[in-house]
């Protein structure tokens, strides 16, 4: 009966689905097309801005400067107070300065015994005063009688009143009462060793020390005891009288500078070596966190930063990055964290600083600058700092390392800064370029899985559109949120929450128009609008209905055709018939693919589906790539062009293009059937058994002797090919006229062969079998003339598959026995048991034979 004739296309599905949805979408004839992402290659150098960028170099910052200690604003280093402090009343000087606007100094309380003091304090002021020209740190030894007249050449006079005949090291100790008690004492001893007096007449202070009383610098109070915490800060006393424990802070942290802080910074003027310098500055670093004077607080900062802005005209990037480490850690601002910053920069811009970068934290520091700057007012600043951090994170340990620290949603809340400054603002250009960098870096965070997770839950796909949106004319920062979306929308959950953006898809298309002829940047767009509607009906059906969104792809599809058919004339013109092409698409071919992609992914929806098979424009230009093109030479282009001409063959509607040029499209395909590629072979095979649902396309396979091929296609032993063939065959015999071509070469007997090699392990190609096998005996009158001797085997094969207890048990996935059995009930059996009665009718006996296990 060929009412009950199906073409293979239009098979029945379970109304109950399973997750053999999988099953049913790889066998369907309306396919998704999965293509690869685009490359994108490494750039050679690091660069503020790349080599694709369109920024004219005059309108943004350079990548290459030049940094010295006179690129600091010494001024800007002072403390914010301006006001000397005077010396507390009744405090004997122990140590002396010049006069400067620099120095403000807090003395110790006095001691109960002055005499005692007096005679350590003269020294002591001799030996930290400072010239006012040359070394400002370089200790003179002055006398205290002598106001500022230099006596170099009575330091060793002075040498030997300072020591005492045991030769042993000075030592300052120091008892404290509690802060209302008026009685304080301090009892100095003063003791200097031999070597200690061979650095004095050198002038290095680095080996002159304070110790309080106790072998491990210990401070006692009556009743307790406290010592001098080396790692964990310098404790404070709380007395709860602000202004006795403001002086005692100040008094601490002068102790804590000449001691700890003040040899360091002289070793940093005297040492050459780099090595060393390094050592210091690492010393210094924890010395100043040891006292709580980071930041902006400490008073002395000024003296401080003027010696580490010296060394930086010392060309030496591991110097420089403990220079740079310390001098962020100060929190300096203007000018000096412009320079800072590209002082971090100049570092990170060479690769081969990476494992010292590694080593140091310096990407805290930057992390700090991008979480506590202002936006408008340091925006220059924050462009080399954010350009360092792009740099770090070309570095795998570093890009984790980013992730770990929260770097992912400190660069988003960045980008909603910078997306809330209206275009009509004067830092809305300059902030441009620190978005280059900032999505640059994203980009590279992209890789990571828990950094994709944290762009989902952190609203990346609002911001990055925003910013799309208002940047839609700077190319390059269009090209890195593109190169962020293709990566990510690569992954169904991110997919999935970009195709609940709707703006989107109106803001890709805008894209494509504005920046039809920038290959790099179309292909990532059409790359990301195939992934949305590879999965999501919802997606294909939003984008369809966003104005122009078909004649945008129309216009693509024409603008690159023509630039891959310049380029294929150019190189027969050269003489490249005779050699290899290359193994890669060409740039053109690659978009081709993609927009390709775009369509067949497209009709897969119903009414797009339709509405695109009768575009004619659409259909004639996917007939031109197989006009123009062979399989061996475009390979993936032939292919996706032949699977969009299927999808859209699929749609029987009025006026259809496909339908219109259905003979033209078989002639063609003819090349591509006749190719040693399968995969080809197996796509034109699938557009046959759409086409051949026509009787004008049966005739054309009978003439041209298709049919043959599709039989010997059975001998595959490949699934899907024997399924394509047969739904070519089975369409051939809903007409009465074709069924005996079933009987040349030897077509029964394959097709009994694929149910016996394939059925128990696909019900889909069973039940196709069982149909062509009911179409071709309709007129059956004797079961040995229409199956001769495949008869008996076909007749215990049927009786085989149809007991449900035997069948069921060669199921190849546990997981989808309950499809298998779903369809075995609802699909084949019904046919099988009809086919099974027809042929058991027409024989005369049944023969005893061994059934084989599958």
């Amino acid at each position: 009966n060929t009412d009950k004739a199906e073409p293979f296309y239009r098979l029945s599905v379970p109304k109950q689905k399973t997750s053999s949805e999988i099953i049913n979408e790889a066998r369907n004839v309306l396919r998704t097309l999965r293509t690869r992402r685009p490359f994108t290659p490494t750039e050679d150098q690091r660069k503020l801005f790349g080599s694709g960028s369109t920024r004219a170099p005059q309108n943004r910052p350079p990548s290459v400067f030049s940094l010295h200690a006179s690129s600091f604003d010494l001024a800007e280093s002072r403390p914010v107070s301006g006001v000397r402090l005077s010396p507390l009343d009744h405090k004997p000087v122990l140590v002396t300065f010049a006069k400067d606007e620099d120095s403000s100094i807090s003395l110790p309380k006095p001691p109960a015994d002055a005499a005692e003091v007096r005679k350590v304090s003269s020294a002591r002021a001799r030996l930290f005063r400072r010239t006012s020209q040359g070394n400002f740190l370089s200790a003179k030894m002055v006398s205290p009688d002598q106001n500022e007249e230099k006596l170099d050449s009575e330091e060793p006079a002075m040498m030997s009143n300072l020591c005492r005949s045991n030769d042993n090291c000075l030592a300052e100790q120091r008892s404290y009462t509690p802060f209302n008690d008026e009685n304080r004492q301090l009892i100095c001893n003063e003791r200097i060793s031999r070597s200690e007096r061979e650095d004095f007449r050198k002038g290095t202070a680095g080996k002159f020390l304070f110790q309080l009383r106790g072998e491990s610098d210990q401070i006692k109070k009556p009743g307790r005891s406290s010592s001098w915490p080396r790692s964990t800060g310098w404790k404070r006393r709380v007395t709860g009288l602000e202004d006795e424990t403001r002086i005692n802070e100040s008094e601490e942290e002068e102790i804590f500078w000449h001691i700890k802080i003040l040899p360091i910074l002289h070793e940093l003027e005297k040492e050459d070596n780099i090595e060393n310098l390094c050592l210091a500055c690492t010393k210094l670093y924890q010395a100043l966190n040891e006292g709580n004077m980071l930041g902006k607080r400490f008073k002395r900062r000024s003296v401080l930063l003027k010696t580490l802005y010296k060394l930086v005209d010392i060309d030496s990037d591991p110097l420089c990055l403990k220079l740079a480490k310390i001098i962020l850690a100060m929190k300096v601002d203007g000018k000096n964290l412009l320079s800072v910053c590209k002082l971090a920069f100049k570092i990170c811009r060479n690769e081969k600083n990476d494992y010292i970068i590694q080593n140091d934290r310096l990407l805290d520091c930057l992390l700090e600058v991008l979480r506590t700057e202002d936006l408008q007012k340091s925006n220059e600043a924050l462009l080399y700092c954010m350009g360092a951090i792009k740099f770090m994170s070309g570095n795998a340990v570093l890009l984790n390392e980013m992730v770990n620290k929260g770097a992912v949603e400190m660069l988003l809340q960045l980008m909603k800064q910078i997306n809330n400054i209206k275009e009509n603002d004067t830092y809305f250009s300059n902030l441009g370029h620190l978005l280059v960098q900032l999505t640059a870096t994203l980009r590279n965070l992209a890789d990571l899985p828990p950094a994709r997770r944290q762009l989902i839950c952190n609203g990346a796909v609002s911001e990055l559109c925003v910013a799309l949106e208002q940047r839609m004319n700077a190319k390059d920062v269009c090209t890195y949120i593109v190169r962020i979306f293709s990566k990510l929308s690569s992954y169904n959950d991110f997919c999935a929450a970009l195709a609940d953006c709707s703006r989107c898809y109106n803001l890709f298309l805008a894209l494509l128009n504005k920046h039809q002829k920038q290959q790099d940047l179309v292909i990532r767009i059409i790359f990301i609008l195939g992934n949305l509607t590879a999965k999501n009906n919802q997606a294909r059906e939003q984008f369809f209905k966003e104005k122009g969104s078909v004649n945008t792809l129309i216009s693509l599809f024409q603008t690159y055709r023509e630039l891959d058919l310049n380029a294929q004339k150019w190189y027969h013109e050269r003489g490249g018939e005779g050699k290899k092409r290359p193994k890669h698409p060409s740039e053109a071919e690659d978009v081709l693919i993609k927009l390709i992609r775009v369509l067949a992914n497209l009709s897969i929806h119903p009414s797009v589906g339709a509405a695109l098979a009768a575009a004619h424009r659409v259909v004639e230009l996917l007939v031109t790539v197989l006009e123009y093109k062979s399989v061996d030479d475009s390979e993936e282009l032939v292919i996706s062009a032949a699977t969009a001409i299927n999808n859209l063959s699929y749609y029987k509607v009025k006026s259809s293009a496909v339908q219109d040029k259905k003979l033209h499209i078989a002639e063609i395909l003819l090349k591509l059937l006749m190719s040693n590629n399968m995969d080809g072979v197996v796509e034109a095979v699938r557009v046959f058994g759409n086409l051949s649902q026509y009787h004008e396309i049966c005739d054309f396979i009978i003439q041209k002797k298709i049919y043959k091929f599709m039989i010997a296609l059975l001998d595959a032993k490949n699934q899907d090919v024997c399924f394509s063939a047969c739904g070519v065959l089975l369409n051939l015999t809903v007409d009465k006229n074709k069924r005996a071509l079933l009987m040349e070469e030897g077509g029964i007997g394959k097709l009994v062969d694929c149910l016996r090699d394939f059925g128990p392990a696909d019900w889909q190609l069973a039940c196709l079998i069982c149909k062509t096998l009911w179409n071709y005996s309709e007129n059956i009158t004797s079961a040995a003339s229409y199956f001769g001797e495949d008869t008996d085997t076909l007749l215990v094969l049927l009786t085989s598959l149809l007991d449900e207890e035997l069948a069921l048990d060669y199921s190849l996935d546990r997981d989808l026995r309950d499809y298998n059995k779903l369809y075995w009930e609802r699909e084949f059996k019904p046919v099988a048991e009809k086919l099974l009665d027809r042929i058991q009718s027409h024989h005369s006996f049944l023969p005893t034979v061994t059934i084989t296990p599958f």
